[in-house]
């Protein structure tokens, strides 16, 4: 089986690699077919998870290889790819934030963000918040397994794997957080779910998208993974992080971010 992965082309291994983490939202999402409510430190437990399997790809799994490919390139100074790449990623997520209307799972309607937020109903909002930031990670795995198909010897198609499983795992409390809040304020569980799992199909269309721009324009790779690091770390600094300490249980999420961050490291050093 992995050696039927392997010898598919870059564009169709990131399609499934993307489909794997969609799948895991929708595994999130399909939680409120079992339960209205979910025990709030285990939600906190699973986001703090997430932020520590963010912050880990976007060092190993992005940066450094970016820095890495601008150092084999010979670029005079290579962190400058790494530096513009990455702060691009940060303030175009902000810029994304203050245009499209959307609101975080766990925050109330007067905090609403974007355009006409107010206007729009909550679940409408929910969804665009947790499809707005899947974007990021969309990205990063299209535009690791374009850096695969570049050839360069800073890449490998098992540290690209190990990206996707990584987005995947922290997924699920993604889908989780959108599906539960719905069910509570009475919406049927059908739609809860519908919605939940909607929020990931952005991933494979962005993933499309990066593996296809890098494969063509080899230069864009070090800017590339350095742009998906940038807006995954602003999504985990401006809502994952905070949303996990907002309950209280901000020692519990500290810990388990740290688990996060740790099996994810071992897994793109482990096997990249």
């Amino acid at each position: 089986m992995i050696d039927n992965f392997l010898s598919l082309s870059p564009l169709v291994q990131t399609i499934i690699a993307t489909l794997f983490t969609w799948g895991m939202t929708a595994l999130g999402a399909a939680l409120v077919f079992t339960t209205k409510n979910f025990n709030q430190k285990l939600m906190d437990s699973m986001l703090g998870f997430a932020g520590g399997v963010m912050i880990a790809a976007s060092f190993w799994s992005l940066l450094s290889p970016a820095i890495d490919m601008a150092q084999e390139d010979n670029v005079t100074a290579a962190w400058i790819p790494a530096a513009v790449g990455f702060m691009f990623g940060g303030i175009f997520l902000w810029g994304i934030d203050k245009i499209i209307p959307h609101l975080h799972p766990t925050s109330k309607m007067t905090d609403a963000e974007g355009y006409n937020a107010k206007r729009r109903n909550r679940s409408t909002l929910m969804v665009l918040a947790i499809t707005l930031h899947n974007i990021p990670e969309g990205l990063a795995v299209g535009v690791a397994f374009g850096a695969v198909a570049a050839d360069l010897p800073s890449a490998s198609i098992t540290a690209a794997a190990a990206l996707g499983l990584g987005i995947g795992i922290q997924n699920l409390p993604e889908g989780v957080a959108v599906a539960m809040p719905l069910r509570r304020e009475g919406m049927s569980r059908r739609k809860s779910f519908f919605f939940g799992q909607l929020s990931g199909m952005v991933e494979p269309i962005a993933a499309i998208i990066g593996v296809l721009a890098v494969t063509y324009i080899d230069p864009l790779l070090p800017y590339a993974l350095s742009f998906a690091a940038g807006a995954m770390i602003f999504v985990v600094a401006e809502e994952v992080i905070p949303g996990s300490q907002e309950e209280g249980n901000k020692d519990l999420a500290s810990m388990i971010l740290m688990i996060g961050f740790t099996i994810m490291m071992i897994l793109d050093v482990a096997l990249g």
